[in-house]
């Protein structure tokens, strides 16, 4: 048994739909009572990643799976990065963060709103060491205005060139093929069928 620990509910549940799938049996932190609130205060997605699983698996003494994701668009330097939750304040909302978002580009043409959405996720076991981690990409580019209603975050402006649909447009499952996070996760999963199949899991 593993725990996905992130507070976002929607990235919880896509997580483990995508798990259990493979047969890894999954619980959230919605499962325990008593969990911290880890500070996300490292300077990469994968440096949160690595304090998240730790620090949370220490605490439930659980196998603890994190992810750190986040929007970078080329046009902003990156930006904003790991900051992507936060990018208008500490308390951001989807709709604040995407407003900002559209502001700042404004005087950006189509063809420069290049970005890229990275999920960098770790594997920590009851002692908080880390077992295992990945990272991923999945690129596409902003669009001017909200298309489609799926998804959260900046997912109704990421538009899938290929596609020629956001990730707010684009089925569920075809999402969970292509997303950053879904293929982070699956390049864990022979790791994880490994550990179920030697280490008893609580």
């Amino acid at each position: 048994m593993f725990v996905i620990g992130t507070q976002n509910r929607k990235k919880g549940l896509e997580l483990q739909e995508l798990l259990t799938e493979f047969g890894i049996a999954i619980r959230t932190l919605a499962d325990f009572p008593q969990k911290i609130d880890v500070v996300e205060d490292g300077t990469t997605f994968a440096e949160n990643a690595r304090k998240k699983a730790s620090e949370q698996a220490v605490f439930l003494k659980e196998w603890v799976i994190a992810e750190d994701s986040g929007l970078c668009v080329d046009a902003l330097g990156g930006a904003p990065g790991i900051y992507s939750a936060r990018f208008s304040d500490p308390g951001a909302t989807d709709e604040k963060n995407n407003r900002l978002l559209l502001e700042k580009l404004k005087d950006v043409p189509l063809e420069k709103r290049t970005a890229f959405y990275t999920c960098s996720a770790a594997v920590a076991d009851p002692t908080g060491e880390i077992r295992a981690t990945s990272e991923a990409y999945c690129r596409g580019r902003i669009l001017f205005e909200y298309q489609g209603t799926g998804g959260f975050g900046y997912d109704p402006l990421f538009e899938i060139v290929e596609y020629h649909q956001t990730f707010g447009q684009l089925h569920p499952s075809v999402k969970q093929a292509i997303s950053h996070r879904s293929r982070a996760i699956r390049m864990l999963v022979p790791f994880l069928v490994g550990l179920l199949s030697t280490e008893p899991q609580s």
